[in-house]
């Protein structure tokens, strides 16, 4: 066995050379080898030798080898074999593999490729095809680690992205308890009715909004809100709008208008061309929404409300009929000076009003056909034996199952006042 020799001779590297750096020559016959080297050295390589393949795989193991020329016919582990052996290590990249032989049967060459190797080099060796075959392994290895890099460069980016994103699902976490707790309470009792709440987001957090407050000691007002997309922006919009219907600040409240000392309710249309001007004129803001506001006289049942562009909200009468009120309605913060209607209704001891959204109304089956209004006068009358949280639990199922069983496409969310007898008091808590 001839001894291992490694030679470097790179003093100006060839024209687009770059990504073959070591080359190592397999031959038991040292003239071969050496004729072999002199033409790799005169194109700028790092040329090792090697006089069979054990010694040849041993190198290997140890030296990041980019391209090898190996002779085909050697003693003990033959070039075939050693292209499998090459084969089988483990490397950080690519090896081009030539053999060398004087085979030209298309089954030997067959095999060859099969062993793992990359092309073939007849012998006696012409330094001019010895050039060509390596200049065509420069290529293919060069392609390999710039395929290499990209991928590595690609999962660094993807490793990142991972973690922003786990760091924005964990914000976005907290962002739906926070959004959760602007609906403070899910049900309230205002002695001659109950009003029970649902709000829930189709993701982390999302643009609906419901809720209930007292207007005085016999009016509660009781408002639905989606606000266009989904999402942080949408979620950032539902809180500042939690604010102009709050009870706890009169001041603020767009339902309510200074009167006196104390504060007056402004009529439901009021209350959407108000806010329609706020969303166009002060916030400046692309987002619009829908709204359905409530006003419920206690004392005698008299509700007057205002629809703009919200689903049509449905009465479930005491007998069991379904009644959907409203006249659709311009949504709020797309047209300037947009003009909204009152819509009245009196709601007798026994009836509820479904305030809801068009997650609801919109839902679809796996067919892709819409709950409408039909379907929820099913839903709501399937299931009018239950009160409450219950009844909107209820319905919340059903509405499950007419979609299969899938996730929401949309936030769901509605309000339900149910109207228990006249003259009731108001309890001193906003929900």
């Amino acid at each position: 066995m001839q001894p291992l020799q490694t030679e470097i001779h790179a003093p100006h590297p060839p024209q687009g050379a770059g990504a073959i750096r070591q080359v190592l020559v397999v031959d038991d016959s040292r003239a071969q080898r050496r004729l072999v080297s002199a033409a790799l050295l005169r194109l700028g390589y790092q040329v090792a030798e090697a006089g069979s393949g054990a010694e040849a795989l041993e190198f290997c193991r140890t030296h990041p080898v980019d391209l090898v020329v190996s002779d085909w016919m050697m003693p003990g582990m033959d070039g075939l074999s050693f292209c499998r052996a090459f084969r089988g290590l483990k490397r950080d990249s690519y090896g081009y593999f030539i053999l060398l032989t004087s085979k030209s049967d298309k089954h030997e060459v067959a095999l060859g490729l099969d062993a793992g190797a990359d092309d073939f080099l007849a012998k006696p060796v012409n330094p001019d095809e010895l050039r060509a075959r390596v200049s065509a392994g420069e290529r293919i290895v060069r392609m390999e680690r710039e395929l290499t890099e990209k991928n590595r460069l690609i999962g660094s980016a993807l490793s990142e992205i991972r973690s922003l994103y786990d760091s924005l699902d964990r914000e976005l976490i907290e962002a739906r308890k926070l959004q959760q707790s602007l609906v403070r309470e899910r049900h309230r009792d205002f002695g001659s009715a109950e009003v029970s709440l649902l709000l829930r987001p189709s993701g982390h957090v999302g643009g609906d909004l419901v809720g209930c407050f007292e207007i005085d000691a016999h009016r509660i007002g009781l408002y639905a809100i989606d606000v266009s997309g989904h999402g942080v922006t949408s979620a950032i919009m539902t809180a500042r709008l939690a604010g102009l219907f709050s009870a706890a600040t009169p001041d603020q409240n767009i339902a309510l208008k200074a009167e006196g000392r104390g504060h007056t309710a402004r009529p439901p249309a009021e209350v959407a061309a108000a806010l329609n001007h706020l969303l166009l004129e002060e916030m400046k803001t692309d987002q619009y929404l829908t709204l359905l506001y409530a006003e419920v006289d206690l004392t005698t049942g008299q509700t007057a409300l205002v629809q703009a562009g919200h689903p049509h909200p449905a009465v479930l009468r005491a007998d069991g009929r379904v009644e959907f009120l409203g006249n659709g309605g311009l949504p709020v913060g797309l047209i300037p000076d947009a003009r909204y209607q009152d819509v009245t209704v009196l709601l007798q001891p026994g009836d509820r009003l479904m305030l809801m959204s068009d997650g609801i109304t919109e839902c679809e089956d796996p067919s892709g056909v819409q709950l409408a209004e039909a379907g929820v006068a099913h839903i709501l009358t399937a299931n009018r034996d239950l009160r409450g949280p219950m009844l909107l639990e209820a319905m919340m199922w059903d509405l499950n199952s007419f979609a299969g069983g899938s996730d929401f496409q949309d936030d769901v969310s509605g309000v339900l006042l149910e109207f228990k007898s006249l003259g009731g008091d108001p309890g001193p808590a906003e929900a």
